[in-house]
């Protein structure tokens, strides 16, 4: 047989208007009493880039050109993931060219001492990424690119958070 030890029943506290039985409750504020929420500050600007990451990007770019990348992009993701600030994203013509490609951000990256994270994709040569610890490459076939949009996945938060704050200001005029 086993005893079952009941857990002591919560104190009340008491406050200075209590809650018992002969109280009545306070009315619910109406609408036109309550204060309305104050306007959500806006997110502080961004602090500008380093100049490593600057470099960074430059080796990248260079590289990118060299090797006759197609429709280079560079996206500054820097407050919308804790991943990367940077983002390029270009394209090869053919899975070949995308592999070369991929392979000069490498090596100009470890020739100017900054050893890539890691690659992903170099087998297959429809999306390759590099990752440069600060800057993330994507370099990828038109028809890859145009199924994932990627310029368009994070370019929509920051078109979005600009509207948001134009918003606001438009109504108070």
């Amino acid at each position: 047989m086993s005893t079952s030890r009941r857990s002591p029943r919560p104190r009340r506290l008491k406050t200075s208007q209590g809650s018992g039985p002969g109280r009545r409750k306070s009315p619910a504020p109406s609408k036109s009493s309550t204060k309305s929420k104050p306007a959500a500050a806006a997110r502080p600007a961004k602090p500008p880039r380093s100049a490593a990451l600057v470099a960074l990007e430059k080796l990248a770019l260079e590289a990118l050109e060299d090797v006759k990348a197609v429709n280079i992009k560079v996206l500054d993701v820097r407050g919308l993931t804790d991943v990367a600030d940077t983002m390029i994203v270009a394209s090869g013509t053919s899975d070949r060219h995308v592999r070369a490609i991929a392979e000069l951000v490498v090596v100009k990256a470890k020739a100017a001492g900054r050893r890539p994270m890691g690659t992903e994709g170099r087998q297959d040569g429809e999306w390759v990424l590099i990752d440069l610890q600060d800057v993330l490459v994507h370099v990828m076939l038109p028809r890859i690119r145009e199924f994932y949009a990627l310029e368009q996945l994070w370019e929509a938060p920051q078109a979005r958070r600009r509207a948001a704050t134009v918003a606001p200001r438009a109504r108070r005029a």
